[in-house]
């Protein structure tokens, strides 16, 4: 009985292993290589430095997340794209006894957006062109916006990042 379980898990292993389309690394692509064009910032409020970060922050997400190498040219993968979105509006806003007062708002939110070319060369049909990757963070008005916009914008990048790897080689 015990070797029938053994002879079981190995033959899954084989077969999982063998198909060469699935890894244990979160990626379903057969690629095994990948360049990235510098994001550039096409708003108005981004810091200057966004798209570099970004760009920085995607490569270093699939390296961690799947086997491709980064290459700086001809990657069987290949991504573009610029930061297209980038904004600051009140979610709750907050009356005062005063009706002729103006009215603020309790918490803001930080909106950024992503347009991607994504161009897969061995499979084409999984290739999309400028899709828009968008995500929000809420953040109280009374801290001071410049304390909080690294951390903010780190996390939003952490879910744009997972829904481009998902949409991209992950194939969800």
């Amino acid at each position: 009985m015990k070797i029938k379980s053994i002879l079981a898990v190995l033959l899954v292993l084989m077969t999982t292993h063998g198909c060469g389309v699935y890894s244990f690394s979160g990626s379903a692509t057969a690629a095994k290589s990948m360049d990235v064009t510098q994001f550039i910032n096409n708003t108005d409020l981004a810091p200057a430095n966004i798209g570099q970060t970004f760009t920085n922050r995607l490569k270093d997400y699939f390296q961690q997340n799947s086997s491709l190498r980064i290459v700086t040219e001809n990657g069987e993968l290949h991504m573009e794209g610029f930061i297209s979105d980038y904004r600051i509006n009140p979610v709750a806003p907050v009356a005062g006894p005063d009706p002729n007062a103006i009215n603020t708002a309790a918490l803001s939110r930080l909106t950024i957006g992503v347009k991607i070319t994504y161009e897969d060369t061995l499979e084409p049909k999984n290739s999309f062109k400028d899709k828009t990757f968008s995500f929000y963070r809420d953040f109280d008005n009374n801290l001071n916006f410049t304390t909080v916009q690294e951390d903010l914008e780190k996390r939003i990048f952490e879910q744009i990042l997972i829904d481009i790897f998902n949409a991209t080689v992950a194939n969800w």
